[in-house]
């Protein structure tokens, strides 16, 4: 029988008709933070999840990458399907090598299943710290998961809050793979960019081998998106930290697009519009070249990536 979902109370759908960005994304720009979810129909959703979305399926997603002119995209994971890769691996096998994904794993694992994802196109692992999304795992099991990618080259996306950070943050340097930190560690943008609490995240990156993505403005902002029809500089509370970041650490940041935007509910952002916040934060050539294209190639597609001098 053909499972049916009802999507949770006050779910808002991802925008159907996203404008046309203003900055033109380079040639070979990725958008190195997306998901699907579903078709509950095809891939059903997970009896533990914490909330049940609409189907935003590989198809959907594709066609906002063309519409957008990304030209690849990395997929992971969503918490709805908790711990089946199956929906993520699907869309990443249907790229034609065009995605990589990032999936959800337990501590039991076997190499043969790690060997199957590393195959299909997987490069990493979620680690999620919002305990409204997830239940809590022990750190014991997670650190486990992490002994049985490291060997892959895999790395470890972390999501978790800015004031969680002083807790987590000795766990986090002991793991012993790279880290991918989902955006930008979720800053409280009402406080000052060179505050105690950012600047501590950003001394945690300086000191480990950190990746970051400036991702997801209509997450952080408190001012929200454009209030007048026509404006394209959305989500300006929230620059003055991404542009720190792409500052600091050119090398290492990382850009997606969050597609079709979980959980939010106040507002379902225009992706168009996200495109053009790029250039707020990522404001010369050379950083936005490295921002959408060398480091998530270097980091998803190493043996693609251009020597750094001919870049």
């Amino acid at each position: 029988m053909t499972p049916v979902f009802e999507k949770t109370p006050g779910w808002l759908d991802w925008y159907a008709s996203p404008s046309t960005p203003a900055f033109a994304l380079p040639a070979g720009a990725v958008d190195a933070h997306c998901h699907v979810f579903g078709p509950g129909s095809e891939f059903p959703f997970a009896p533990e999840r914490k909330y049940t979305p609409c189907d935003a399926g590989k198809d959907q997603l594709f066609a906002l990458r063309d519409r957008l002119g990304v030209s690849r995209n990395v997929i992971v994971q969503a918490t709805c399907h908790g711990a089946d890769n199956r929906a993520m691996v699907d869309a990443v096998r249907s790229a034609g090598g065009r995605a990589r994904g990032v999936a959800t794993v337990r501590p039991d694992v076997s190499a043969a299943e790690l060997a199957r994802l590393h195959e299909a196109g997987v490069r990493g692992v979620r680690f999620n710290f919002l305990k409204r999304l997830v239940s809590a795992a022990p750190r014991d099991e997670l650190a486990e998961i992490a002994r049985k990618v490291a060997p892959l080259g895999w790395h470890i996306v972390i999501y978790f809050e800015a004031a969680d950070l002083p807790e987590l943050e000795g766990f986090f340097a002991s793991l012993p793979a790279p880290l991918v930190v989902d955006h930008m560690g979720r800053p409280d943008v009402s406080q000052p960019v060179g505050g105690p609490e950012f600047s501590r995240f950003l001394r945690f990156v300086e000191r480990n081998e950190v990746w970051v993505k400036v991702s997801c403005p209509e997450r952080l902002s408190l001012a929200g998106p454009p209030a007048l029809d026509g404006e394209r500089d959305a989500y300006r509370d929230v620059v003055p930290f991404g542009r720190r970041v792409v500052e600091e650490f050119p090398d290492a940041v990382l850009w997606g697009t969050d597609w079709p935007h979980p959980n939010l509910t106040d507002h379902m952002p225009d992706d168009g519009l996200l495109v053009d916040f790029i250039p707020h934060i990522a404001v010369t050539a050379e950083q936005q070249h490295l921002l959408l294209v060398a480091n998530p190639m270097r980091l998803y597609w190493p043996e693609e990536a251009l020597p750094d001098e001919a870049l």
